[in-house]
């Protein structure tokens, strides 16, 4: 169930909508006048949701360009090909 809070209780109660989002990690909506004017979230949560995005986007990405392309791809041809990258990168970070 969503927790929904006044706007003012953000300066009036902030340490429990504190404690709410970190307890539960979930956010808190808060109001003005009656309407949805804010989230509140702790920062883990708010990472977690923009890494949650990125995987989405890149799936997505990945099901468009199967759709347009014939091109397969084994696991070994891909866990050779980021190997090669990580070593490119480590031996351009050690140079």
């Amino acid at each position: 169930m969503p927790y929904i809070r006044p706007v003012s209780d953000l300066r009036n109660n902030f340490a429990d909508i504190s404690r709410v989002v970190h307890e539960t990690g979930e956010p808190v909506f808060l109001t003005k006048n009656g309407y949805g004017d804010m989230v509140v979230m702790s920062m883990e949560a708010y990472e977690r949701k923009l890494f949650e995005s990125e995987i989405y986007f890149k799936l997505k990405e990945a099901e468009l360009e199967a759709q347009i392309t014939k091109k397969r791809y084994s696991h070994k041809e891909i866990f050779d090909e980021l190997k090669a990258k990580i070593s490119d990168r480590m031996k351009s970070d050690n140079a």
